[in-house]
């Protein structure tokens, strides 16, 4: 599994970072992103969450065909395979030198559900999730059946949801559905809706919203001071 590695330009050591993408792999908004994230102090890594099934380094399009692919990947990929990338991506993390070992993770679409998921591993501190899919109805991986809902009575991170009230992929029933979860298992959780659309966080296309970007990242890096530092 390749992962794609940021770090600050100073020397030193900083908590990381594991960062999903969304189903079209490690894209140039999902750089950006990672830079961003990595520029405040944070070593970034991004794996290529495909990676079984695609070459290394494939980029899908963000198009009807790129979307199809990666829609086709996410259920044929098992739940199990999932994990076990991201129990390895933060192994790796924690363990390279620029790492100081504390451990949070950061995830968009599809990796929003997956940064939730590897929130439930331990060493996990912090999680920012921003409209993960597929954790409401349970359908992440091959058979569209996974355990997300049950297992949040697993997770001790400190968890942001952050959400796009106009998405068609999260209605308020399921977002409803996990934020009573949450309350249920007495999680420590953040919880907030934007008036905004899926993806907004992406800074190419017609639903960037640089407003509510800007507002995100300050959101996350809160998180991130308070759990990690």
């Amino acid at each position: 599994m390749r992962m794609h590695l940021f770090r600050p330009a100073a020397p030193g050591r900083f908590p990381g970072v594991l960062l999903f993408s969304e189903i079209y792999q490690v894209t140039a908004p999902i750089r950006r992103l990672a830079a961003m994230i990595a520029g405040n102090g944070y070593v970034v890594a991004v794996p290529e969450v495909y990676h079984e099934y695609e070459p290394l380094g494939t980029v899908l399009d963000y198009d009807a065909a790129g979307t199809e692919r990666g829609n086709a990947l996410k259920f044929a990929k098992s739940v199990a395979a999932y994990d076990a990338d991201a129990v390895a991506g933060l192994t790796a993390l924690q363990e390279h030198p620029a790492c100081d070992g504390r451990l949070g993770t950061f995830g968009v679409c599809l990796g929003g559900h997956l940064a939730y998921r590897a929130a439930l591993d331990p060493r996990v501190s912090a999680a920012a999730c921003f409209y993960p899919t597929d954790i409401h109805s349970g359908t992440l991986g091959e058979g569209r059946s996974d355990d997300s809902l049950t297992r949040m009575a697993d997770l001790k991170a400190e968890i942001m949801f952050v959400w796009g009230r106009q998405d068609p992929h999260v209605p308020y029933a399921g977002r409803e559905a996990i934020r009573a979860r949450l309350e249920e298992v007495a999680a420590r959780y953040e919880w907030h809706e934007m008036n905004a659309q899926h993806a907004f966080l992406r800074d190419e296309g017609p639903r960037y919203d640089p407003s509510l970007f800007l507002q995100s990242m300050a959101l996350t890096l809160g998180l991130y001071r308070r759990a990690l530092r």
